[in-house]
């Protein structure tokens, strides 16, 4: 009866794996350009651990001991290869074709000898189905136990401890070598990264404290010079101490300045984390985008589009058009760009009109005085963007940005759903009241809000309808505190209303010599007997009377206006709102070419590297024990294969390979943590062998390796669920 178990079982095996091989070939051929970066990512993560395993392997076999399995790639064993006295024998998926009678042998269905009668071997050289690295089968040594007693001299188990010792680390000193070999190569050929250039600085940061702007050129951070990029700047902020200062050198022109900066938590692109407020170097070149069509239709602009000027002001530095956009107090800018033509190379001038919306300087508002003024006079507010709200928006939301994140599952990007407004509101719409507060300033609403958690709250917006008329309209929307969210929000993105010059509020401030005694919902209609329509009117006259005394006029009504007189001053900054493009344009970041000058020097720059590497990884872990680097800026393995994925996907093959140097590095450190079943907590075992004299007794051992297990087994879901909630909902 054991025959037809047997057949019937090695035929399930069979179906099961070929209906495996079906699904794994259509998904493939529904995708095959993610197939081929998936691969790659595989691929290179798998040589990476297979590097590690390679170094155990060898040092163990040069040591005299017995390696039964190598294994290229993860079980279940597709090909297996052993060296008999007859030939060598070779099995083809062993797991899926044995039978009852196979179990009890190393034989199975699909197993043949070829090759010359010659030395048996020791080792089955083998290739697993899962290409996520390999392992080795030494005898008399176990991952997650103690070694196996045994009687063969060549078993592990039986081996000096200097010898186990060795064996145990050279996984660690091959991917530490290989980690290096990969940093020289790369930079023999040559990688283009984010030069350490300050990008922008964020008001009131550490950085802005200290004097830094943007166009200064890091070319030493905490005595440290060599082969700097940006994220040494990211780095040093993250992996300070509390309240350490960090020193830096920047050039500025011809000059060089000392700058020391403390980091402090704030929020940035990737989130909460540690950081002195220096903002990415960008370049003026037009980066790629999913729908350049889309791109195109709202700005003029094609990706590759380099800009060369803006309202007639040459530009040369991304920090010097954002300058000109943000203090032009007009409705659009002018802007001149070179397009080379991808057939013709050929170069031509265009130009586009780009409208801009005006915000708040870049601050927390905390306090009425902090507010956005065009002297002293608060704009109202406008809404840029509604986010989904409805339960069956938000879960359309979150399903298409799953979607996006996961085109290989979907066969295609999704380009998500345009969000529609809870309760009504749409973008454009011009806020008159928000509760019993007319006219409200964005500190009003955000205290408006903040009240109204959980409770329904009337909007009263201005909107223009389809033929252009201005109508008014009253919504119902409910504040609510997003799951993981520190303030109560409405779901809308707000701007200043520059369109209508229609006074908020006014207030008294630093910046203002004096509080315009102007009522709230006022409409300036002149300054010094010059009709105005907008903000941007207000703002070119008032400062063309620079030290002179002017009226402003307003009005309500037909019954209620007035005019007040006011001395201009504009050596003082009376302005304190900024423009930026009302729609999104994508710029490449800045990028500088990183070069070796020769063989040396790149041996010098992969040693180098390395070693910085390895330091920051365990700064990194002390820094997480003392509570300093949070959750945010961790990554597992889901997050680092995404990051992975993305590099394969959209950057040139040599930042993978970069990229990989580093996940070797990071191999070698986590390997020696002191931690069984890592190689560290191994060799601290055997260190402790050594100084006893014996070991400790097998039942210690595993209960230390196991705890360990647990531990890592624990960390590794931490991560995991960390990893889908930064790819997906942060």
């Amino acid at each position: 009866m054991s025959e037809p178990k047997g057949l019937l079982k090695g035929n399930f095996r069979v179906f099961l794996m070929l209906a495996v091989v079906a699904v794994i070939v259509y998904l493939i051929a529904r995708n095959i350009s993610v197939f081929g970066n998936v691969l790659l990512v595989v691929v290179g993560f798998g040589v990476m651990v297979l590097v590690h395993e390679f170094g155990h392997f060898i040092v163990a076999k040069l040591s005299g001991i017995t390696v039964k399995a190598f294994s290229l790639g993860f079980p279940p064993t597709l090909v297996g290869v052993l060296r008999t006295e007859k030939g060598y024998r070779v099995r083809i998926l062993p797991g899926f074709f044995r039978t009852e009678e196979d179990d009890k042998s190393d034989g199975s269905l699909l197993t043949f000898t070829i090759g010359k009668k010659g030395q048996p071997g020791e080792t089955e050289y083998r290739i697993g189905l899962i290409p996520l690295g390999g392992y080795n089968k030494i005898l008399g040594q176990e991952d997650v136990k103690a070694a196996e007693a045994s009687d063969d001299p060549r078993s592990f188990a039986n081996k000096p401890v200097g010898v186990r010792m060795a064996v145990i680390a050279a996984g660690v000193f091959f991917n530490a070598i290989s980690a290096i070999l990969i940093f020289m190569i790369v930079f023999l050929i040559g990688i283009k990264l984010m030069p350490p250039v300050v990008g922008g600085v964020v008001p009131d940061s550490p950085a802005a404290r200290a004097g830094l702007r943007p166009g200064d050129e890091i070319i030493e951070i905490a005595g440290k010079r060599d082969n700097l990029d940006f994220r040494n700047i990211v780095l040093a902020a993250l992996l300070s101490g509390r309240d350490e200062e960090i020193t830096l050198k920047a050039k500025r022109g011809n000059d060089t300045l000392d700058f020391a900066l403390a980091a402090k938590r704030m929020q940035t692109t990737r989130g909460q984390m540690r950081a002195f407020g220096i903002e990415l170097p960008m370049s003026l070149t037009i980066a790629d985008v999913s729908d350049p069509g889309a791109l195109y239709t709202k700005t003029g602009l094609k990706p590759g589009d380099r800009i060369k000027s803006a309202n007639g002001r040459d530009v040369e530095a991304y920090w010097e058009l954002e300058e000109i956009v943000r203090n032009a107090f007009v409705p659009s800018v002018t802007i001149l760009a070179e397009r080379t033509d991808p057939v013709s190379k050929k170069v031509e001038t265009i130009e586009s009109q780009i409208s801009l919306n005006f915000n708040f300087a870049k601050r927390k508002v905390e306090s009425e005085t902090e507010l956005s003024h065009i002297y002293s006079m608060v704009p109202r507010l406008r809404i840029t963007a509604v986010a989904p709200v409805s339960d069956k928006t938000r879960a359309r939301s979150l399903l298409d940005r799953i979607k996006s994140k996961l085109p290989a599952l979907f066969g295609k990007e999704s380009k998500g759903e345009e969000a529609v407004g809870g309760g009504g509101l749409e973008s454009g719409d011009i806020i008159l009241a928000i509760g019993d507060v007319e006219n409200p300033t964005y500190k009003e609403m955000r205290d408006v809000t903040k009240e109204h958690e959980g409770k329904e709250l009337s909007i009263k917006v201005l909107r223009s309808n389809d033929e252009g008329v201005e109508e008014t309209v009253v919504v119902t929307v409910v504040p609510k505190r997003p799951s993981g969210g520190d303030e109560v929000i409405i779901g809308i993105g707000v701007a200043l209303d520059m369109g209508h010059p229609v006074v908020a509020k006014t207030i008294a401030s630093e910046d203002t010599p004096a509080k315009l005694e102007i009522p709230r919902g006022a409409l300036i209609t002149a300054v010094d007997k010059t009709a105005v329509s907008n903000f941007n009117d207000v703002i070119r006259e008032i400062r063309r009377y620079d030290g002179q005394r002017i009226s402003i006029d307003w009005h309500i009504d037909e019954e209620v206006a007035g005019g007040i007189a006011v001395n201009v001053d504009n050596s003082k900054n009376f302005v304190s709102i900024e423009g930026v493009f009302a729609e999104f344009i994508p710029f490449k970041p800045l990028e500088r070419l990183y070069r070796a000058s020769g063989p040396v020097d790149a041996i010098a720059i992969g040693c180098r590297k390395t070693s910085i590497i390895v330091v920051q990884t365990y700064l990194s872990i002390r820094r997480l024990i003392e509570g300093l680097v949070g959750q945010e800026e961790l990554s597992g393995p889901v997050g680092i294969i995404a990051i992975t994925y993305q590099i394969a996907s959209k950057r040139p093959l040599i930042e993978l390979l970069h990229f990989l140097g580093l996940i070797s590095v990071l191999l070698a450190v986590f390997n020696l943590l002191p931690i069984p079943p890592f190689d560290g907590g191994w060799l601290v075992l055997l260190a402790v062998e050594k100084v006893k004299g014996s070991a400790l007794s097998e039942r210690v051992q595993e209960i230390i390796a196991y705890a360990g297990l647990m531990f890592i087994m624990a960390l590794f879901v931490y991560l995991t669920l960390n990893d889908i909630l930064n790819i997906f909902f942060r």
